[in-house]
């Protein structure tokens, strides 16, 4: 063994490992941190050089899943959660929903979720004036549990393996992996990965201890060292002079950009017109127009960024508005009973970042011609964990056909098509989805040969509370597919994040198959 050579290859943090744990030390990333003070990345670095040079091996691995208590959760820990402050209002008798969510300075359709929890719990209930009543004085167990939950969470994660079955259960309903800002816990899976340092770890560490390296040696000389005198009596880390030069590597256009124009250019060639629009959108478009009620739970299928300044559109578009309005309160000429609440004027002027490419398809229905074909590529913002399969932001193809003739026969070639030509799957096959704007409603699942199945997006045929509020009267079938994910499976690739990776070697080889 070269022991100079290794020497000066190790980084001072595989140094200050070697010099503090001997042979045969069993070591964690949490170990690192704990003694050496060490970042969860820089223990995960240090150990995979380590390996690299023969000095380490992994010698275990397990998973455990945790809850951990949120922001939100912290609050609900102080000011109580939605439904003990509902509980807590009713004291003095009965309270109109507007009024409490008032009071309590709390979303109108959280209000109705806290509502709808209570009563289905038989603790409230409504009066002959529509006003919420009390039914019974004491929370329910599942209220008693969650308090305790958060109690505990405040000091120390929550494992599974810890839980009984009830705790488990209300965990269910108030736990996300993505989105988690809006619940009081996030769970997610933790890997802990298990090394040991070998023999000739030892003879590093003595070979180190003979040439007086202690990991504490200086990479660079600042101005402020200059200035302090702080440089005196330190010792640098060697530099390799003889390091190879970056190679220079001619320009192209990025993969995933010619995938997208790709996507593009077979969508015109078939006679699609291209629609665009705004990323910020007023709830109106984002979610109203396209039937979501504001306060079901089903709003909270996307977890959307809320513009600071300004906060609310001045107004918005008429006669749709009316119309949305109407449908959502009864119905209005749509053949619907509507959603059955009174439809907030104020909410659906507030201003989000699009959370879906859907938006778009609904503010092209009242100037789109019948029969006719749009689409769009377009930027979505969620918030959410990001992985293998999930973005932050993240782009989707959008579109709508409309006519008389169209059926789900027609929606259903269309999205083989993507799937098949556009993706190039092998393998597709369609599952019952639910969404608030579309009825039958569709999705679509690919098997790639890393990442297993997953959806590619959601379809299904517009309702006619959507398509008669903004003056369409004939079919109209919807899709939004990711295309990022469409993307995976044409490049090649098992991660979204390499889509956006930096590295030009990987971009210059990278080829659609």
């Amino acid at each position: 063994m070269d022991w100079d050579s290794l020497v000066k290859s190790l980084h001072p943090l595989e140094v200050k490992v070697l010099l503090t744990f001997g042979p045969g030390s069993a070591l964690t990333a949490d170990q690192l941190g704990s003694k050496l003070d060490y970042k969860v990345g820089q223990s995960n670095q240090a150990f995979s050089w380590l390996v690299a040079k023969g000095l380490a091996a992994e010698t275990g691995r397990s998973s455990q899943t945790v809850f951990e208590i949120t922001d939100l959760g912290r609050d609900q820990l102080v000011q109580g959660t939605p439904e003990e402050n509902l509980l807590k209002a009713l004291e003095k008798g009965p309270i109109a929903m507007s009024e409490a969510a008032a009071l309590l300075g709390i979303e109108q359709k959280d209000m109705g979720s806290a509502y709808g929890q209570l009563s289905k719990e038989g603790l409230l209930g409504m009066d002959e004036t529509k006003r919420i009543v009390r039914k019974a004085a004491e929370p329910s167990p599942r209220m008693k549990t969650l308090r305790s939950l958060l109690e505990k969470a405040s000091t120390a994660d929550l494992v599974e393996g810890s839980l009984n079955d009830e705790q488990k259960a209300v965990l269910a309903g108030v736990a996300k992996k993505r989105g988690a800002a809006a619940s009081p816990f996030k769970v997610s899976d933790r890997e802990t990965v298990t090394y040991t340092l070998n023999d000739l770890a030892g003879e590093a560490a003595a070979a180190l201890k003979a040439k007086g390296v202690t990991g504490e040696e200086l990479n660079s000389l600042t101005p402020t060292h200059l200035a302090s005198g702080g440089w005196k009596g330190r010792t640098f880390r060697a530099y390799n002079v003889q390091a190879p030069a970056a190679r220079l590597i001619i320009g192209r256009r990025n993969p995933y950009q010619e995938f997208i124009l790709s996507v593009k250019d077979k969508l015109v060639s078939l006679g699609f017109e291209e629609f665009d629009g705004p990323i910020v959108e007023t709830e109106f478009w984002n979610g109203d127009a396209l039937f979501m009620p504001q306060f079901h739970a089903a709003r909270d299928i996307h977890d959307v960024y809320y513009a600071k300044n300004p906060t609310h559109a001045k107004a918005i578009e008429q006669p749709w508005l009316d119309r949305v309005a109407a449908a959502h309160t009864d119905g209005g000429d749509t053949g619907s009973r509507g959603w059955q609440y009174n439809f907030d004027r104020d909410f659906t002027r507030r201003l989000v970042l699009r959370s879906q490419g859907t938006v778009l398809s609904a503010k092209q229905l009242p100037k789109a011609k019948v029969p006719g074909k749009y689409f769009g590529v377009v930027r979505c913002f969620r918030y959410d964990q990001v992985d293998a399969t999930h973005g932050a932001d993240f782009y989707q193809t959008e579109g709508i056909v409309l006519g008389n003739d169209v059926n789900l026969r027609t929606l259903l070639g269309l999205l083989k098509m993507f799937a098949v030509e556009v993706a190039g799957a092998t393998e597709v096959k369609y599952v019952p989805g639910y969404f608030p704007f579309t009825e039958p409603s569709i999705e679509v699942h690919i098997k790639h040969p890393v990442l297993g199945w997953f959806e590619l997006g959601g379809s299904g045929i517009f309702r006619p509370e959507v398509t008669k509020s903004l003056g369409i009267d004939v079919p109209v079938l919807a899709w939004g597919l990711g295309i990022d994910r469409m993307a995976l499976m044409s490049l090649g690739l098992s991660d979204l994040r390499e889509l956006f990776t930096n590295n030009l070697e990987t971009l210059r080889l990278r080829k659609r198959k």
